[in-house]
């Protein structure tokens, strides 16, 4: 008679649990009328204010009425707020700093939502070292 060995464990091991199929997905794509919104802030300091100006005035000869958004005339020139505005706004953060200005830190936000849930939001930050 076969007496089960209560001392040792069950030397086979235990069953794996079941795992759960796989969610069979539709083939086609779904329409959920997700919606993302991405704003992105670039904050920058003007290392060299001469070289600022001077491409700026480049700019507004090729950009008038983006320069004329921000105040720029033939007879008022701009400002050096409203300069480093138009070099942003035509520029990408890469190329600013050969134009005088220097990238101090930089924020995405992203916003998504489809149409039955509360939109998600993140935010993310990157400051360069000092040293870029």
């Amino acid at each position: 008679m076969n007496r089960p060995n209560l001392t040792h464990p069950d030397p086979r091991p235990a069953p794996a649990p079941a795992l759960a199929p796989p969610r069979q997905l539709p083939r086609r794509p779904l329409d959920l009328r997700v919606r993302t919104r991405r704003i992105q802030v670039e904050e920058l300091v003007v290392d060299d204010p001469g070289k600022v100006l001077d491409h700026a005035q480049q700019a507004a000869l090729t950009a008038p009425d983006t320069a004329a958004a921000l105040g720029h005339s033939p007879t008022t020139p701009l400002t050096l707020p409203a300069a480093a505005a138009l070099l942003c706004a035509l520029h990408e953060p890469g190329e600013l700093a050969a134009m005088g200005l220097r990238l101090t830190r930089h924020t995405t936000h992203v916003t998504a939502s489809d149409q039955q849930t509360e939109p998600v939001s993140l935010e993310l930050s990157y400051a360069p070292d000092p040293e870029d």
